[in-house]
C-alpha cells in the first residue's frame, strides 16, 4: 500500500510541474490527455478562453471500443489530429497530465504528427 500512495504522490508532482510550465491559448491549444485502465480521454482546450475545442475518447464515436494499448493510442491520436486539422488548429502544447512520456502517451503524441499537427 505504502508503494501505491508514493507513485500517486510522484504523478501529483508531475502533473503539477507540467502544468505549471504550459497553457493552452486560442493560436496554440493544449492537448490534454488522461489515461485510465479501460480508456483514453484526449481534450485540446484553449486556457484562456476555458474551453474544450474538440475531443476523442475510446467511449464514443469512431474510437469506441478501442483499448489502452500503443496500436489503439495511435488510432486516437490520428483521429484527434484529423478534428483539429478540421478545425483549423496546426500547432498545440502537449500536456501529458503526470504521465511518463512513454508507451500509450507517447503513441498518441505521434499519432497527432503523423497527421501533420506540430506538437
Amino acid at each position: 500500500m505504502k508503494r501505491l500512495k508514493i507513485k500517486t504522490k510522484q504523478k501529483l508532482r508531475r502533473r503539477a510541474r507540467v502544468r505549471g510550465k504550459i497553457s493552452g491559448t486560442a493560436t496554440r491549444p493544449r492537448v490534454s490527455v488522461f489515461k485510465s485502465n479501460k480508456h483514453l480521454y484526449v481534450q485540446v482546450i484553449d486556457d484562456i478562453a476555458g474551453h474544450t475545442l474538440t475531443q476523442v475518447s475510446t467511449m464514443s464515436g469512431e474510437t469506441k471500443g478501442l483499448k489502452v494499448t500503443v496500436s489503439d493510442g495511435e488510432k486516437v491520436g490520428k483521429s484527434l489530429g484529423e478534428k483539429m486539422k478540421a478545425a483549423g488548429i496546426a500547432e498545440v502544447v502537449y500536456d501529458r497530465n503526470g504521465n511518463r512520456y512513454h508507451g500509450v502517451v507517447k503513441a498518441i503524441a505521434e499519432g497527432v504528427r503523423s497527421v501533420g499537427i506540430k506538437v
